[in-house]
């Protein structure tokens, strides 16, 4: 396995890192409505659990509300109870044939136990990082010892890779400041 190989599959792994960590902060209620609060939500629909975004179109008309339509008007009770069963926090009413959630201001004790949860996460997903640099370090010292590559190579070759951990650490933070900001602007 080549250097650059090595250096490519770290990339990948931290940048995986990364996305995993914007699709989760997607969920977190900030007092905004966002679609994406509710897309991934299950719903047993005929005994298949499938996500809410294929079964009904998802809009948000103001700031603080959500209109789910059903594509399949039957499913209403369904998607109703699989909004209850979520941990999102809100409380669907259901109108005829539409699904409406509106979203209530966070308190102030609410954001901060947001931030600290978002935090949390962040901080796993820098453990994710550190462990594929941990992991390329490895690799890169097991070709050393396998003379295919010279100890300058090496010394290169683990530089780099505390570049990326650097690089892909920072965009963490910077995903975490963003989220952060918007729960305590709202």
């Amino acid at each position: 396995m080549a250097m650059d190989d090595i250096l490519l599959e770290v990339e990948e792994k931290m940048a995986a890192a990364v996305d995993y960590l914007k699709k989760e902060f997607r969920v977190i209620r900030t007092g905004r409505a966002s679609a994406g609060l509710v897309e991934h939500v299950k719903v047993d629909y005929y005994g298949t659990p499938t996500d809410l975004r294929q079964l009904a179109s998802i809009s948000v008309p103001e700031a603080t509300l959500l209109l789910i339509k059903p594509f399949d008007p039957g499913s209403v009770k369904d998607i109703e109870k699989a909004i209850f069963a979520s941990d999102i926090g809100i409380t669907p009413s259901v109108d005829g044939k539409i699904i409406r959630l509106v979203v209530p201001a966070l308190s102030t004790e609410r954001r901060r136990q947001i931030a600290a949860q978002l935090k949390k996460m962040a901080e796993a997903q820098r453990v994710v990082v550190r462990s594929a640099r941990r992991d390329g370090n490895k690799e890169v010292e097991r070709l050393q010892k396998a003379s295919e590559l010279t100890e300058d190579e090496e010394r290169k070759g683990k530089e780099q890779i505390q570049e990326l951990t650097d690089q892909y650490e920072r965009k963490i933070t910077e995903v975490l400041e963003a989220k952060t900001n918007e729960i305590h602007q709202q």
